[in-house]
Formats: structure tokens, C-alpha cells, sequence
């Protein structure tokens, strides 16, 4: 058994594979510096939420945090996710955390600001 911790990067998932691209193309760098962290989508992809806590307990995780790559936190995060991670709890004996959606971190108020800088410079630079 493992003392690390799973972080799990949830999206919200669509069927829309350019949709999925995005994201996973967001993740990689996470990806590659937190070996111990991986994507999860909440519906209509895959791999699913339920299926990243049933793989990770297999290798040894019993603590996750579940970072949102949401804006906000609307109706899914309030109360579909929480619910969801009550259930995996249970069924799954572990131990599962919400943190913030990442859109209430300030870190990505300034990449916002670093990507609107670069498009004028690429406009009128």
C-alpha cells in the first residue's frame, strides 16, 4: 500500500474527443511533474471518477484529492461531486477530498492575463 496521495484532475467530460483533447493537453504538465496525479472525467467520458479510484485503490491509493478544472463551483460541484465522492468513500474504503474549483485559484487569473498579453502581442505586436 502506497502513503501518497492520488491527485485527480476532474473535468467535467463531453463526448466530444477535441473537447477531451483540451483538457489532457491542459494536464500534461501536471501530468509528467506529479507522477502520482491523472485526469477523471465526472460523465459522458471516460476514464471515469469511479473508474480512477477503483484502478488507484488496485495499486495501492487510499487518499485522493479531486482538484476541479472547473471555473466555478455550480450545481455539479456543490452537490453531483460531493455525492459521488460519499458513494466511492464508502464502496471503496478511501479517504477522497474536494479542493476548489481551479477557477477560484488566483494562479490562473494571472495566466489569463499572460494569454490575453500574448494574443495583443500577436495581433498588433
Amino acid at each position: 500500500m502506497t502513503t501518497e496521495t492520488r491527485i485527480i484532475l476532474l473535468a467535467h467530460g463531453s463526448s466530444d474527443k477535441h473537447w477531451c483533447q483540451t483538457f489532457e493537453t491542459l494536464a500534461a504538465p501536471t501530468l509528467e511533474a506529479v507522477p502520482q496525479s491523472v485526469v477523471a472525467y465526472m460523465e459522458l467520458s471516460t476514464p471515469s471518477l469511479e473508474q480512477v479510484i477503483k484502478e488507484s485503490v488496485a495499486q495501492g491509493y487510499r487518499r485522493f484529492v479531486v482538484l476541479p478544472l472547473f471555473l466555478a463551483a455550480g450545481r455539479h460541484l456543490r452537490k453531483d461531486v460531493p455525492a459521488m465522492i460519499a458513494t466511492l468513500e464508502v464502496t471503496y474504503g478511501t479517504t477522497i477530498s474536494l479542493a476548489a474549483p481551479i477557477g477560484e485559484n488566483p494562479h490562473l487569473g494571472q495566466a489569463i492575463r499572460y494569454v490575453v498579453e500574448d494574443t495583443l502581442e500577436a495581433s498588433y505586436g
